[in-house]
Parts: structure tokens; C-alpha cells; sequence
């Protein structure tokens, strides 16, 4: 072997990243092989490399024995001691066996096996690299489309993003930048695969941690996120710091911090709420822009009834039950609407201190268009 082709490890491990010590471990593995294969040897064998000069020498291994039943594994205590006379049985004999036309050879066959080797390692670091990045974001560029999948090139890899992850009220381009969610990486025989989303409720809540710093930094959290890509969300949030407005502070100046989010998402509306741990509260404002009169909880069944204005029904429910369903989903609480005429017929009525509770809380959501005007 040629110094030359150790020079060319030593770039490799520079430039790839891949340790030096694993390429000359797969060479060794590959002589081994090569020797077999070449020579029709089957004896166990070491391969002997010099990492100054580049030469190599192929030793043959054996076994120190009394009687020997395959002289291409095993030696008699008797020859082994003629070569050392301190051997004893079980002991390994190791002896010098290179064959002379074995340079050549053993060139093309590491170059074949360090190729591959290589590839496998390449194809470790990129796994070790996104296995880390599961339920992160990232950027990537659209390279191309089929029936099933588009094809987001996120640096070193190609990312999956399948048709159910793509957002209704998207059309992609070779080319486009988009932001991506990191679902699911797999390792195949083929290498890493990436899944993606444009969809997932995760997408959401790390692009409001781009923009926010408050929530990057920890002073006010995200507590659940509920969505229907590419039409509405609604994300509920919170800060132990009583200081610190947390629907503010997604909000930001005149809207700029969720506007951020929204242009990513291509228009999707997205409501930001204060969470909190009384249901009755947190329903309430999981309802907004809907007002509230009063939320009666069911304990034991995780149900709440929630009672609106008349006027207000068809807004709390919202179209096609969207709200509504919204706000179930953000809160992990059963809703059920009811017009306050409608409960007054069912014997229900609003309590007075929770209309008035109602009537003085804060408003705690972001109607994106209305701010702007």
C-alpha cells in the first residue's frame, strides 16, 4: 500500500469528518477479505499496517494444539515451540504469509471497500446529525415533486415531505426556501431518512420561538398548541413572571412578531390566548373572539358547557364548528355551546359574578387584521 493512499485518509477525515482510525480499520477488514477471496485461504489472518512507510504484511493466526485437526487454523505445541519454545497450548502463533503479487490486489481492493466505508460513514454522521434535530425546524429548498412526496434538500440530505403534511393552501416550487418540521428520521440500508411537515402543531410553536424571544428564552411558554393548517390556530401561553405580558409578547410591535408566523404560513390566522389552569377561565379565553358569559365544568367528565350571547352563538362556534373544535383541542375540555336563551330554557343561567368576571377580564386574543387597521 502507498503512503500516498495514507495521505489521502488524512484528507479524508478532514474533509468528510470521518475518523482515520475507522477508515484503516474498514482497509484492514477489506485485506482480510481480499486475501481469502484471492488465495483460497480460509485460515484466520491479521493484516499488519504501517501508518509511516505505507507497507503491509499478512499474518496468519493459529492455535497451539496437541493434535491438530486443521492445520490451516491450528498448529501442533511441537511446531510451535520450534518457532518459540515458550508457546503452550491454547496460546496464538502468529506467522508471516504475504503473498508476493498481494500489492496490487489489495490496492484495488481497498479502494473498492474505503469507498463504500466512506459512504456508510458518511451516512452515520448525517443519522447522528438529525436524529438530534427531531421536532426542530429547519430551512430547506424545494428540489422536486412527484405524486407522493416533495423532495426538500436540507443541506446533506434530502428531506420527505408527503402529500399529508403539505398545507392545502400551498403550492410549491423547485427552488422555494420553506420551513420545515423534522418528524421522524429513520435509518434504512440506503441511509437516513427524513420525514418532514408543513402541517404538524410543532411547526407552529417553533416558529413562535424564533420570533419570540421571551419564549426562546423561557419567560413565557407555550402551554398548548391547537391547528388547521393553512386556515386557523389557536395557541394558548403563559408566564410565571406576573411583569411580563405573555399574549403581548407574541403578539409584538404593532403585530410584527405574529405577522412573522403568519406570512410563513401563508395567511394562516392564528389566535394567541392566556392559559390558565381554572378551565373556566381558560375556556373562556380559548373561545375569544367570542365573548363569554359563563362555563359550567364537569369534572369527572372533562366536559364543560359554555354559555354565550345569543348574538354571539353562530361566532363562538365559528364556521363549520372550527372555534369551537379549536378551542376543545387546545384545552383537552369537551364544549358545549349553548345561546343564553337556549340554556334559560334548559333551567341554566349565567351566574352574575361570572358575567362580571367575563365583562372585566382582559381581552386575551389577537384578531390579526383588525390590529394592522
Amino acid at each position: 500500500m502507498s503512503s500516498e493512499l495514507l495521505d489521502a485518509l488524512t484528507i479524508l477525515e478532514k474533509e468528510k469528518g470521518i475518523s482515520r482510525d475507522v477508515l484503516i480499520d474498514a482497509i484492514e477488514a477489506a485485506l482480510v477479505s481480499a486475501y481469502r477471496r484471492n488465495f483460497n485461504q480460509a485460515q484466520n489472518v491479521r493484516i499488519d499496517l504501517n501508518l509511516e512507510t505505507g507497507s503491509m504484511r499478512v499474518f496468519a493466526r493459529k492455535e497451539v494444539v496437541d493434535e491438530v485437526f486443521d492445520p490451516r487454523l491450528e498448529i501442533s505445541l511441537e511446531d510451535a515451540r520450534r518457532i518459540n519454545p515458550n508457546y503452550q497450548v491454547e496460546d496464538v502463533v502468529e506467522m508471516e504469509v504475504t503473498p508476493k503479487d498481494f500489492g496490487r490486489i489489495a490496492a484495488q481492493t481497498a479502494k473498492q471497500v474505503v469507498t463504500q466505508r466512506v459512504r456508510e460513514a458518511e451516512r452515520g454522521i448525517i443519522y447522528s446529525e438529525f436524529i438530534d434535530r427531531e421536532e426542530d425546524i429547519m430551512t430547506g429548498i424545494v428540489q422536486r415533486l412527484d405524486s407522493k412526496f416533495i423532495y426538500v434538500s436540507l443541506g446533506k440530505i434530502e428531506a420527505l415531505l408527503p402529500v399529508n403534511e403539505q398545507m392545502p393552501n400551498e403550492r410549491y416550487k423547485p427552488h422555494d426556501r420553506i420551513k420545515v418540521y423534522i418528524t421522524k428520521v429513520e435509518k434504512t440500508t440506503k441511509g437516513p431518512q427524513i420525514f418532514v411537515s408543513r402541517t404538524h402543531p410543532g411547526l407552529l410553536k417553533r416558529l413562535f420561538e424564533i420570533e419570540v424571544p421571551e419564549i426562546y428564552d423561557g419567560t413565557v411558554e407555550i402551554k398548548s398548541v391547537a391547528r388547521e393548517a393553512g386556515d386557523r390556530s389557536k395557541i394558548s401561553v403563559h408566564s410565571d413572571n406576573s411583569e411580563v405580558d405573555p399574549v403581548g409578547s407574541c403578539v409584538g410591535p404593532k403585530g410584527a412578531r405574529v405577522q412573522a408566523v403568519v406570512n410563513e404560513l401563508k395567511g394562516e390566522k392564528i389566535d394567541i390566548v392566556k392559559w390558565s389552569d381554572d378551565p373556566v377561565v381558560f375556556v373562556a379565553n380559548a373561545l375569544s373572539p367570542s365573548k363569554v358569559l359563563d362555563v359550567i365544568v364537569n369534572e369527572d367528565e372533562k366536559a364543560t358547557t359554555v354559555i354565550v350571547p345569543d348574538y354571539q352563538l353562530s361566532l363562538a362556534i365559528g364556521k363549520r364548528g372550527q372555534n369551537a373544535r379549536l378551542a376543545a383541542k387546545l384545552t383537552s375540555w369537551k364544549i358545549d355551546i349553548k345561546s343564553e336563551s337556549e340554556a334559560r330554557e334548559l333551567g341554566i343561567y349565567p351566574r352574575e359574578e361570572m358575567i362580571k368576571l367575563f365583562d372585566d377580564d382582559v381581552e386575551t386574543d389577537f384578531d390579526f387584521d383588525e390590529e394592522l387597521e
